[in-house]
């Protein structure tokens, strides 16, 4: 059974690490065990993973592997559209997958912090009041979802299954 209640969340603390820490998306595709997450899907130049701090249930990240922080000044036009084409099918394999009102897209982060440019894509679930939607939403400082490994696991697993049938 899924529990989905909310538990509160470290802002400050991740505000701290992602300024004063390494890239937690090189960490990441380097292995390291603190910098653990769900991965959906990955090819030689992307990858996909649930947020480990989900304010929605499917709440994942889109990557170039490459350390970018410009979308404007580091990637061709061509490694930006093939960046997206990941976000566009993701979206997808999410309306397959989870009951789905609205997908979200955002391309947040900041040279302050979390350089490395991502894409978040969060899937709005029906049913949600119009003044809980939209950046309401997506604020960890409402809470983050209580979801196990478990759960998180199966579900990087249901979304790298429907994205890989997105081809």
């Amino acid at each position: 059974m899924t529990h989905e209640g909310r538990q509160p969340f470290d802002l400050e603390g991740l505000v701290a690490r992602s300024r004063h820490g390494p890239c937690f998306i090189c960490e990441l595709l380097k292995g390291n065990p603190d910098y653990v997450h769900h991965i959906i899907a990955e090819d030689e130049e992307h990858i996909l993973f649930l947020s480990k701090y989900p304010t929605q249930r499917g709440y994942a990240l889109v990557c170039p592997k490459r350390h970018v922080e410009d979308l404007a000044l580091e990637l061709s036009g061509e490694a930006y559209l093939a960046l997206q084409a990941r976000v566009h099918r993701l979206s997808r394999a999410m309306k397959r997958v989870l009951p789905v009102e609205r997908v979200y897209v955002l391309s947040l982060g900041s040279q302050q912090g979390n350089r490395h440019l991502h894409f978040h894509v969060v899937p709005l679930p029906p049913g949600v009041p119009y003044e809980k939607q939209q950046y309401h939403a997506l604020m960890a400082e409402h809470g983050v979802l209580d979801i196990s490994a478990e759960e998180m696991a199966e579900l990087a697993e249901r979304l790298g299954r429907a994205y890989t049938e997105e081809q």
